[in-house]
């Protein structure tokens, strides 16, 4: 959920004006994320560590999801005899492996588009603002971001109603903060990552 909230605040950049440098802003906010700590540490050196931590946590994530499927399927062996009827269950929290898949799906596309330039738009290391525009220019490309990241919303919506569960914070008192927390959170993420692909195609946001 921090990494996600960080990510959209750096990419809202894409909206800034070129300065009189002719560097647009979002290009020198992706060169300073390159230069984290410089000259302590190495250029890259602290964003590797930063991605590296997020891949381990999605793996650990990938894992943890996997295996609470295999022991509900081991606990309910048998097959519902009738119509089960989701009283408590949500569609964001019945389509958690769907969502949870389209957005694994998504993440390996969006590193491969925006980070490695390999899925046949122009791309030019460190030209952030041009590299977006490039992609998602390109009808397909842009409708795969937007359905994309309206199943990471709804995977999101789920994961941060759950997760004060999972700390304990499970009372009728704080049930309404908990759902209005996480209806507004994944809204602004939602609406701000969906709107990306809709402005480049409309020509708000252009070279």
């Amino acid at each position: 959920l921090g990494f996600l909230v960080a990510h959209l605040v750096g990419n809202l950049k894409v909206y800034l004006p070129r300065p009189a440098n002719g560097k647009y802003e979002i290009d020198e906010y992706g060169h300073a994320l390159r230069t984290l700590l410089y000259p302590i540490m190495p250029n890259h050196v602290v964003l590797w560590i930063l991605r590296i931590g997020l891949i381990v946590m999605l793996v650990l994530h990938v894992h943890a999801a996997a295996t609470l499927t295999i022991m509900n399927r081991r606990a309910n062996a048998t097959a519902y005899q009738s119509p089960r009827d989701y009283v408590a269950a949500n569609f964001a929290s019945r389509s958690m492996r769907y969502t949870g898949v389209i957005t694994l799906a998504y993440l390996i596309f969006h590193i491969l588009d925006m980070t490695l330039g390999k899925t046949g738009a122009t791309f030019v290391h460190g030209r952030v603002h041009d590299n977006m525009v490039d992609t998602m220019q390109r009808p397909v490309v842009a409708i795969a971001y937007i359905v994309a990241n309206l199943a990471v919303a709804l995977h999101l919506y789920h994961g941060t109603w759950s997760m004060f569960q999972s700390l304990g914070l499970n009372n009728p008192r704080y049930n309404v903060a908990r759902r209005a927390f996480a209806v507004g959170v994944t809204s602004v993420i939602a609406l701000g990552n969906v709107l990306f692909p809709i402005m480049v195609l409309t020509h708000v946001i252009a070279k």
